[in-house]
């Protein structure tokens, strides 16, 4: 008899072990059902606190090391106010421009921050934040050229042009001679030693040229119309996030933000 009550205090205490054992897998099973997974990249991206930013970090103004070694620019301070407007902080992925996109495509970083044209072609890929950055061609003369005035007044001249740039492609449209050039810097060299009548360029290089160099001698005589916008750059299921990033660029136009950066860069406030 004495056996018998020690084996069924035995059971009776293995019985209620598995009861509380299965009670505690019951609780665990629903607590993990209250931990709700991200519902899409902008609570991703607040979750852990950062958004990872693919950028060249060698294309000065814009993302480029100073001589310190530190990346800064113009892309680079509005990423990081856009960031901190998010409630996180703007991690840097630095890539070569040839693999940017297929980079964010491999989700290697959540956007692109380095003055990226906005493009019918690459919208139909990818979505793009409001414009936070326009420029335009312009004509580009010595201070004391006063004979050109007007893109019209380029034939029979030289501009200095890389050979097969779409800037290239505006001075023959309007009758110039091409001295080639192997970029902007270049090319002013080459108008100030008279090899050149003019270049045409991109109207953000000639303002960081000024901020460079306040003397440099030369002077815009024209520029185009339309103005070319750039965005930051996501891929197509970041709708929320775009959303508040749109809205960020928004506060720091608002607030003067955007126009202190521009200025410190440029000189100008390079949103119009």
């Amino acid at each position: 008899m004495k056996k018998r009550n020690i084996f069924l205090s035995a059971v009776l205490a293995i019985t209620l072990v598995a009861g509380f054992t299965g009670c505690s897998a019951k609780n665990n099973g629903s607590n993990n059902a209250g931990t709700t997974a991200p519902k899409n990249l902008l609570e991703t991206v607040k979750s852990q606190g950062k958004i990872l930013v693919g950028t060249e970090g060698t294309y000065a103004p814009f993302t480029f090391h100073d001589k310190d070694g530190k990346l800064t620019g113009f892309d680079v301070e509005i990423t990081q106010e856009v960031a901190k407007r998010l409630g996180v902080k703007a991690e840097f992925v630095e890539t070569k421009w040839d693999g940017m996109f297929a980079g964010l495509d491999a989700k290697r970083f959540d956007m692109i921050a380095n003055e990226v044209g906005i493009k019918p072609e690459r919208k139909e890929k990818y979505d793009f934040s409001d414009p936070y950055i326009s420029s335009r061609g312009v004509l580009v003369v010595a201070k004391d050229n006063n004979s050109i005035t007007k893109f019209e007044d380029l034939k029979g001249k030289k501009a200095a042009q890389s050979m097969t740039s779409n800037y290239a492609d505006i001075a023959r449209t309007n009758g110039a001679e091409i001295v080639n050039s192997e970029g902007f810097n270049q090319s002013i060299d080459l108008l100030l030693a008279k090899r050149a009548d003019a270049t045409i360029n991109d109207s953000l290089s000639y303002y960081d040229l000024l901020k460079q160099k306040p003397d440099a001698g030369v002077k815009i005589a024209a520029q185009q119309d339309n103005a070319s916008s750039s965005g930051l750059m996501f891929r197509k299921d970041s709708k929320e996030l775009v959303d508040a990033v749109n809205k960020a660029l928004a506060d720091i136009k608002a607030d003067g933000t955007y126009k202190t950066i521009s200025e410190r860069w440029f000189g100008v406030d390079v949103s119009k």
